[in-house]
Formats: C-alpha cells, sequence, structure tokens
C-alpha cells in the first residue's frame, strides 16, 4: 500500500497515476466534442425530455447524453487502453446499457421491460464475458477477508454479481434527477477508484477509471444548471455499468471486500436514498420504478437549496466518504485534503444560502470596528 501524499510522492503520482491522465483528457475532450452533436441528434430523432412528474426542468431538453458519454469512454478506452477480451466485455457491456435504454428516453417503457433491459446488461457482462468466456474478471467468485481468508461464492458467485450490477445502474439511476448531479458523483467515484487501483498497482483499472472520470467531466460542461442536455436513463445505466464493472476488474483479484467497498462508501448517500425509495414506494404499494419527487436531492431543493447547491452536497458527501474508504487502500493523509475541500464548499454552500435568505447576524460591536461611513 502507498499514500499519495507521503514520501516519493512524486514518485508515486508518476508510476501509478499519470497512466489514468491520459485517457482522462481523451475521455473529456471526445465526451465535449460529441455533446453539441447529441443536441442536434436529439431533435431530430425525438429523444427530448419533457417537463413532468419524472423531470424536474422547465422545459423540453434533449436527452441523449448518455450515448455522448458513452462515446467519448469507448474512444479513451479503444485507443490508449490495451485490449483484451475484459476491456472488450467492458464495451460491450456499457454499449449495450446505452443503446437498450435509449428506448425508454424516446419512449417510456414499462418497469418490466426496463428490469429486463436491466438484466440482460448484467448477463451479458457476467454470464456471457464472465462464464462462457471464461474471464473471471466480471464475475465476484470470492472474498478476501482482511485476515487473508478467502470465502469462495461458488454457485452465488454469478447470482451476487448481476445483483451486484443491478444495484449499481438502479442507483445511478435513481442519483440522476438534479443538473450536473450523477455526472459529478460518478466523477469522484471513478477519481477514488483510481487512487484504490493506484495503490495496488493496477494500472489497467487506473486507466478506465481514468477514461470514465475524464467522460463525466467532459459531459458536465454542458449538463451544469441550467442543463443544455440530459443523459437520460442511457446515460445513467452506462455509469452504473461501468462503475459496477470496473470496480470489481483488477483491484477485485486482490481484495474483493475492499474493492467493493470503495464504490459502496462513496455511493453510500445514493444508496440510502435509493433503498429509502423502494421501502417508501412499497409501504405505499406504488411500483418500485414509479416516479417521485420525494428522492433525497428533491427534499434538498424543497428545502430551500437550489441545484447547484444540492450537487455540492452530494459531492461533499461523496468526497468525503471516498476519502474514508481509500483509508482501505493505505491512503490515509489524503482524508486530510478532501476534509479541507469539503470545508471550503460546505461554507460555499452556507454563505449562498445565508446571502440569498438575507440573514444577518447581529454583532452591533462590529460597527463601532468598522467606524463610521465616509460622508465623502
Amino acid at each position: 500500500m502507498t499514500d499519495f501524499f507521503g514520501d516519493g510522492a512524486l514518485v508515486n503520482l508518476r508510476d501509478h497515476l499519470l497512466p489514468g491522465l491520459w485517457p482522462l483528457l481523451l475521455g473529456f475532450a471526445v465526451c465535449a466534442l460529441a455533446v453539441p452533436l447529441m443536441i442536434r441528434l436529439s431533435h431530430r430523432v425525438g429523444v427530448i425530455a419533457m417537463p413532468s412528474e419524472r423531470h424536474a426542468h422547465a422545459k423540453p431538453t434533449p436527452a441523449l447524453g448518455g450515448l455522448a458519454m458513452f462515446v467519448g469512454f469507448a474512444a479513451a478506452v479503444l485507443i490508449l487502453v490495451p485490449i483484451n477480451l475484459t476491456v472488450i466485455g467492458l464495451i460491450v457491456a456499457t454499449g449495450l446499457a446505452t443503446l437498450l435504454l435509449i428506448v425508454d428516453d424516446r419512449s417510456p417503457v414499462r418497469p418490466l421491460v426496463k428490469l429486463a433491459m436491466q438484466v440482460a446488461v448484467a448477463v451479458v457482462a457476467v454470464v456471457i464475458f464472465g462464464d462462457l468466456l471464461k474471464d473471471d474478471h466480471f464475475v465476484i467468485s470470492f472474498f478476501r477477508l482482511p485476515g487473508g481468508q478467502l470465502v469462495h461464492l461458488g454457485l452465488l458467485a454469478t447470482p451476487v454479481s448481476i445483483f451486484w450490477l443491478l444495484g449499481m445502474q438502479n442507483t445511478v439511476n435513481f442519483l440522476d434527477g438534479a443538473d450536473g448531479l450523477a455526472a459529478g458523483v460518478v466523477f469522484i467515484v471513478a477519481a477514488t477508484l483510481m487512487l484504490a487501483a493506484a495503490g495496488l498497482g493496477q494500472i489497467d483499472v487506473v486507466q478506465l477509471g481514468g477514461a470514465l472520470a475524464g467522460t463525466c467531466a467532459g459531459f458536465l460542461i454542458f449538463n451544469w444548471h441550467p442543463a443544455k442536455i440530459f443523459m437520460g436513463d442511457s446515460g445513467a445505466h452506462f455509469l452504473g455499468t461501468a462503475i459496477g464493472v470496473i470496480s470489481i476488474l483488477g483491484v477485485a483479484k486482490v481484495a474483493v471486500a475492499f474493492a467493493l467497498a470503495v464504490p459502496v462508501i462513496a455511493l453510500a448517500v445514493p444508496i440510502a436514498d435509493t433503498a429509502w425509495a423502494i421501502l417508501r414506494r412499497r409501504r405505499q404499494k406504488a411500483s418500485v420504478a414509479s416516479a417521485d419527487l420525494l428522492h433525497l436531492h428533491h427534499r434538498l431543493q424543497a428545502f430551500g437549496l437550489d441545484q447547484r447547491q444540492t450537487c455540492f452536497v452530494f459531492y461533499t458527501a461523496s468526497a468525503l466518504l471516498g476519502a474514508l474508504g481509500l483509508t482501505l487502500f493505505g491512503h490515509g493523509r489524503i482524508l486530510a485534503v478532501v476534509l479541507a475541500a469539503c470545508a471550503v464548499l460546505t461554507s460555499t454552500v452556507a454563505a449562498d444560502l445565508l446571502m440569498h435568505a438575507g440573514w444577518r447576524i447581529p454583532a452591533p460591536f462590529m460597527r463601532r470596528l468598522l467606524g463610521q461611513p465616509s460622508s465623502r
């Protein structure tokens, strides 16, 4: 294990993180170039998100952002990452998630049909590339406990892996409810996975995480409030599939329990919100897939935060929890850096709220210190 803020930091950065920089930059550039094209294509093919209970926005907005993100990610991976069966499987699985869910973006399908699409994506990754083609990188076949003991899942390996990918798809999908929210949070999770993989020398995972992070950043330019384009269900499922697969690739062969803990901890807030949404809808005897405006990001906006402030709250939580997850891989000092950054974000949101609310803190003694205003 290594800490990038310890001794030999520059050497560690060069040897372990630099390989992920080039996929990050290429993914950023290609996605940023692809988004304007997808905005035009969205209008031409009719993939437009209309204002409704499902989409809390004021005007019709193009929704082919998921395709732009996939194009950026695929270009970065295919050009800069060594091609093997694992890379091909990742591209196929994420591409299938993108293309299948574009159908739902154009004309919403029934919940069971959507679930079938999600299962199809997970089965392609786990069963076809994991079992049939004998690429066990896609299958969570064992856990390595902290004491070094191996726990083999046996027959449970395939269903557990499928459930993991389904969970990641739905978590990101439920998270996508405010401009810039899902793309920003996944950027943080991808960067966290890069650091975790770099600490273990898993260069291929560093490159894949970099490609995903860059793609999210390129899309965020156009998705930041007020959004010019949405990622749609296709983009949310692309991101969920990518995060789910990348988190169990190279790092998982070293310490599956730790590797899966990193995205789970970083996504703890949206995962908890997703679980509560499922329980809430079941208690109301409504479909789990039914749309509502009761997610945490909606409640924060109802409390008085705007969309940008809501994003800052989620970014802060994800960064802080992701840094806690990185302590599992020996990156202890990065926690202090993240705490400082989170303090800045928190104070920014608080100051913005105070300014817009017109609140004032009574402090008459301050007027005496400042003196009387000049008459000139």
